[in-house]
């Protein structure tokens, strides 16, 4: 046997053993173990799963080594990409490849494996690795982590300099409409991490010059996208371009209002396909994938797949199959999307990357966004980062220059944008109706929607909460309604018996009960003033959709959100009502939007408040067709509240980044979440070698929406220290972390404790 040693990967919990072993291949597994298969190997006398990564001749353990268990099955399930990208994501994070590698590679479904459909010979020649592509760089300290992806605007790929095609490219399109071949890939960007050190100024100065498509090859070699579209944003059409010739061009594009965002996505990753390529496309939620996934189809048929958990086991490990083998070219799903073992990937793409559900909750809790923007520093492929608002992540990558702007013109703009405005937002406005910053529907919206409804058109009303009244407060002195029995938070549920004549039902369905444990308080008494009297904090969207539809009799009034979500209504006069992120569509748009309860996103105790707020609004306005109405309740002169009468959402991320900066929070410093107990977090820092210049902030308690680490039955009280450090020390950070996690698994504590790189949930 020519290499009779197999190094294996275990995929194993404790941080310390995030380290390869070495093994002896049976005689009668030679063929089949080869390097990215399923192994199970014996590991302390257990039999454990994990990946084979090499096949060596000789192996540097002077010891007896233990034979491979068996071959879990011949399919090569872990690439070479994939292991290199698991590598940095574990660095990056303070993880283990395990973890990562649990979060890449689906389950084995053996029935979908075996009768799935085979690779194409072509596919199978690209994949056919040697083993020393496995060996490389597979220890977690090998691998920076870092990146440093703010300092890289020199290696930045432009846009523009379409050159002329190669004259053996053909020009015509194939059964699915879109291009056999765009251009071949003569310019491959440089890596990242090569332009570490590289000043700031000379990042930012590596600007574009953009030119669009100029010969008539390069025309019909796009003639199944529609370019009209993307000529509406400055270098839209030379963005294609790049995309055609095989570039990795790095952008942050932000869709107009009213754009068929979908279809745009779907062009972009056609351009890609029809080169022969992969491309990756990520969104929040399964309402979007199913919208994008739909428009992929038309352009590119059956290479289109999606992947969802929701798909099932059996389905999502076929799709996920199909993707490995080749068969499939075009990827459309949710977070864990961004580790397919696409081939040959061109393009990297997620849309709305500001949503929460980006965010991974198992360890070590990636972003996908960062992944994604690693992925495309390790393969060169291009990355958009799309969205109608704009996060301070994004906005710090393009003021470094390493991705650009990929916007339309201020004219186009508000071409495009519906009217918005803030009651009470002038002089004139109050003197025609003085409490309209007082009041949760002013008479300005009543008169908008009334309007639209006579013109026959559709109103939105976005509101932040869900339920009837979900939050309650005493009358008298504002305190926080409680439940006596868990001083759990107080709610007025809806009122199930009012269609009823029984007036026990109805009483019942009137008094408050608490959110937690559900008990109804039918004699609250307040524990600061002793008052009975209740009042509503928030309105929720059932008693919202109730009270209008007393203002608005003979007006249909829907409701979306929660477990009863519309993803489209038909055109007509109508009220729809809809908590944030489960506004439907409306063929045409509609006719006013009633954005409600601002002060509610915008008074969160969060670090992204205001980004988010700004986010949920954008999404909802864009629902409106160009000559409606948006009326925003909140106080005019704040800023994010401006930035949408504005539709300024690159002036709100820049703002954002300048604001961060200044008190030192992410994206412009690097910070650790460490939670746990107070004896787990003392010994985890005790071990810890931190970098020069760390702060250390806390500890202070949980916050309330951040999950607790798991611990078994622990009961231990869960505080949470931050770590800052700048972001040229973060690598530093993380090994130094993972050094410590490694040192304090060997003791075997069991107190509950995590550690999460820049978390989103902050405090």
């Amino acid at each position: 046997m020519e290499h009779p040693v197999a190094r294996v990967l275990p995929l194993l919990s404790p941080a310390h053993l995030d380290r390869d072993f070495d093994y002896l291949v049976p005689p009668e597994l030679d063929e089949i173990a080869q390097p990215g298969v399923r192994v199970r190997v014996r590991f302390a006398g257990r039999l454990v799963d994990g990946y084979l990564l090499a096949r060596l001749a000789h192996s540097d353990h002077s010891g007896k080594l233990v034979e491979l268990e068996r071959v879990v099955s011949g399919e090569r399930v872990l690439t070479p990409e994939v292991l290199t990208l698991a590598t940095a994501v574990a660095a990056r994070y303070a993880g283990t490849r395990a973890d990562v590698l649990r979060l890449a590679i689906p389950p084995r479904h053996a029935r979908t494996e075996s009768g799935g459909a085979k690779t194409p010979p072509d596919s199978a020649a690209k994949r056919d690795v040697s083993s020393a592509s496995f060996v490389g760089s597979t220890e977690p300290n090998e691998t920076d982590g870092e990146s440093s992806i703010e300092a890289e605007g020199a290696s930045a790929v432009k846009f523009g300099e379409v050159t002329e095609p190669p004259g053996d490219r053909p020009a015509g399109v194939n059964d699915a409409g879109v291009p056999q071949t765009v251009g071949t890939a003569t310019d491959e960007p440089s890596h990242p991490l090569a332009a570490d050190g590289i000043d700031a100024s000379e990042a930012a100065a590596s600007t574009m010059e953009c030119v669009a498509p100029r010969d008539s090859a390069r025309t019909q070699a796009f003639s199944g996208i529609d370019l009209a579209p993307w000529k509406r944003y400055v270098h839209g059409a030379a963005f294609l371009a790049a995309l055609g010739q095989g570039r990795g061009a790095r952008a942050a594009w932000q869709a107009l209002p009213g754009e068929d965002w979908p279809r745009r996505l779907a062009e972009l990753a056609a351009v890609v396909a029809g080169q022969g390529r992969s491309a990756i496309l990520m969104v929040p939620d399964q309402r979007d994938l199913d919208r994008v996934l739909a428009e992929c189809v038309r352009l590119v048929g059956g290479s289109a797949v999606g992947l969802a958990a929701g798909l099932g086991p059996a389905a999502r490990y076929r799709r996920w199959l199909a993707v490995l083998r080749g068969s499939a070219r075009v990827v459309v799903g949710t977070r864990s999307t961004v580790f397919v073992p696409a081939a040959n990937l061109g393009l990297i793409a997620l849309w709305d990357d500001g949503d929460d559900t980006y965010a991974e909750p198992r360890a070590p809790y990636p972003h996908a966004r960062e992944v994604a923007m690693l992925r495309a520093h390790e393969s060169g492929a291009a990355f958009v980062a799309a969205g109608f608002a704009r996060t301070a992540e994004i906005q710090a990558v393009v003021d470094s220059g390493w991705a650009h702007d990929l916007i339309a013109d201020r004219a186009v703009v508000r071409e495009a944008s519906p009217r918005i405005s803030a009651p009470g937002d002038s002089d004139i406005a109050l003197e025609r109706d003085p409490v309209a910053r007082a009041v949760r529907i002013p008479g300005v919206a009543f008169a908008a929607a009334r309007s639209a409804l006579k013109e026959g058109a559709a109103v939105l009303v976005q509101v932040p909460r869900r339920g009837y009244v979900p939050a309650l407060a005493c009358a008298k002195c504002r305190t926080p309604a409680r439940c006596r029995h868990c001083n759990g938070p107080l709610a007025l549920p809806e009122a199930r018996g009012q269609r009823g004549s029984s007036a026990e039902s109805s009483a019942t369905a009137q008094s408050p009960s608490c959110r937690w444990c559900g008990i109804t308080e039918a004699a609250f008494r307040c524990t600061t003033c002793g008052s009975r009297a209740l009042r509503a904090v928030v309105i929720g969207a059932s008693r919202t959709a109730e009270e209008l539809g007393r203002a608005f009799p003979g007006v249909p009034i829907r409701g979306s959100g929660g477990g009863a979500m519309l993803d489209t209504v038909e055109p007509g006069p109508q009220v729809v009502v809809a908590t944030v992120g489960a506004e439907p569509v409306v063929p045409g748009g509609y006719g006013v939007a009633l954005l409600l309860d601002g002060w509610a996103l915008l008074s969160r105790a969060d670090l992204r408040a205001a980004e988010d707020a700004l986010r949920r609004w954008m999404s909802a306005a864009t629902l409106v067709r160009a000559q409606g109405q948006v009326i925003v309740m909140a106080e005019p002169s704040i800023p994010t509240v401006q930035a949408l009468v504005r539709w300024d959402p690159v002036g709100h991320a820049r703002a954002e980044v300048g604001a961060r900066a200044e008190v030192g929070f992410p994206p412009a410093v690097r910070m650790a979440a460490i939670d746990g107990a107070s004896d787990a977090i003392a010994e985890l820092l005790s071990t810890a070698t931190l970098p020069e210049g760390v702060d250390m902030l806390g500890p202070v308690p949980l916050p309330v929406t951040a999950r607790k680490p798991f611990a078994g039955d622990s009961l231990a009280e869960v505080e949470r220290i931050l770590l800052r450090v700048h972001r040229g020390s973060g690598a530093a950070l993380a090994r130094a972390l993972t050094a410590a996690r490694a040192v304090r698994s060997t003791h075997r504590s069991d107190a509950p404790l995590r550690v999460q790189i820049d978390p989103v949930d902050i405090g």
